[in-house]
């Protein structure tokens, strides 16, 4: 060095630089988050298909509600044909005739229809009306074992408990008084009551619930017709009537 003067030190590479001190932090475990990724993808994709295939979903979905029965029902609800009907509450039924009890406006229609039938000379008789879902349990069950039937061959008879129209207490069985042999037989087409009944039935709010190849694949039975007078009834059997008129 000349003149005995010291060189100033370097800048840049000659002075090493200040080590970050900052602790690492330990990576986060990712599965939680995966987790909920993936259940909420699930739930996506099952809203999705309850949106496109509502009903199919819920068929899948649904369990087989009568015990004994290894049928499920059908994607409109139907078992074995039958659509499924709640039970009509104790309080809202009547007596119409040797302990038969049917809904009290179905119950005040049916009076009146029998009672303008007689002024024409046809004997209206009432042969089954109100049934509890228990007492339909031991007619479909005991019945299709004292026949030796499988239920799909007593469903085209007989509704299995939870889905009778008589549980509503809007559903009537009637015969003709003149012509007892035809009692829930095809045959009661042919007396003068099922023709009344055709002629006359719809003045009084009743309508033929199982006519010849109706849409649910129910055996034709003439005797049975249920009543749709009140809006009650109509939401009751809505159902029922869209099949039929599709």
């Amino acid at each position: 060095m000349k003149g005995g003067q010291r060189r100033p030190p370097a800048v840049g590479g000659d002075i090493p630089m200040a080590r970050r001190s900052t602790p690492r932090l330990a990576p986060a475990n990712p599965w939680p988050l995966r987790l909920t990724a993936v259940a909420g993808g699930l739930l996506v994709f099952a809203a999705a298909l309850a949106l496109v295939f509502p009903q199919p979903l819920r068929r899948w979905l649904a369990a087989p509600p009568v015990p004994g029965l290894e049928a499920r029902p059908d994607s409109d609800g139907r078992l074995l044909g039958h659509f499924p009907y709640s039970e009509a509450a104790g309080g809202d039924l009547v007596e119409v005739v040797g302990g038969q009890r049917l809904q009290r406006d179905a119950a005040a229609a049916l009076n009146a229809m029998r009672t303008t039938a007689r002024e024409d000379g046809v004997e209206l008789v009432v042969l089954s009306a109100f049934r509890s879902v228990r007492e339909q349990r031991d007619l479909f069950f005991d019945v299709k074992s004292a026949r030796n039937q499988s239920a799909r061959e007593r469903a085209q008879v007989s509704a299995p408990p939870g889905y009778s129209e008589h549980a509503t207490g809007y559903a009537v069985d009637l015969g003709d008084g003149r012509a007892p042999a035809t009692n829930l037989a095809q045959s009661f087409e042919h007396t003068d009551a099922y023709r009344w009944l055709r002629a006359h039935g719809h003045r009084f709010h009743f309508t033929l619930s199982f006519p010849r190849r109706n849409p649910q694949g129910v055996s034709y039975e003439p005797w049975h017709w249920r009543f749709e007078g009140t809006e009650a009834a109509l939401r009751t059997f809505a159902r029922a009537e869209d099949l039929a008129g599709r």
